[in-house]
Formats: C-alpha cells, sequence, structure tokens
C-alpha cells in the first residue's frame, strides 16, 4: 500500500538527487579550464550536509532525506574544489 506522503517523498528524492548530479556539468568545465562559480555549489554543499546531519540525529532517522541530501555533499563540494583549482 502506497501513502500519499510515501509517493511524495519518493519524488522528491529523486528530484533532489537530479538536481545535485547536474553538478556534472559544472564540474566538467571546471576540469576543461572554463572555471564557473564557487559559491552556489559551495554553499548548496554546505544546505545538504546540515539536512544530512538532521536525518542522521532525528529519533528515527529519516533515510529518504539522508539519501535525498547525500549527493548534494558530494557533487557540491567537487564542484567548488574545481571551480577554483
Amino acid at each position: 500500500m502506497f501513502s500519499e506522503e510515501k509517493v511524495i517523498g519518493d519524488i522528491a528524492t529523486v528530484a533532489n538527487m537530479i538536481m545535485y548530479i547536474s553538478y556534472i556539468g559544472e564540474i566538467l568545465q571546471n576540469l576543461n579550464g572554463q572555471p564557473t562559480s564557487f559559491i552556489q555549489p559551495f554553499c548548496a554543499s554546505i544546505n545538504a550536509a546540515l539536512w544530512v546531519a538532521y536525518g542522521w540525529v532525528k529519533p528515527k532517522r529519516d533515510w529518504i532525506l539522508i539519501v535525498a541530501d547525500v549527493p548534494g555533499v558530494i557533487f557540491g563540494l567537487i564542484a567548488a574544489v574545481t571551480a577554483i583549482m
């Protein structure tokens, strides 16, 4: 049985992951000598890390929130670091 909350949560998780994975384009630009701004992906990675931490410290871990934001930490940091290299 699917609840509305579960369906919306799953869709939001996928959308969030796609948003963060889209940093791959910026990472490739940075590595090809066309640096992009580091500030937006850096701030996004901090935001994602805070959401991961929040999902982790809740009395009942919020795995949907954690899984949705881990790519933001990873790809946001990679995009930020490659922008300043």
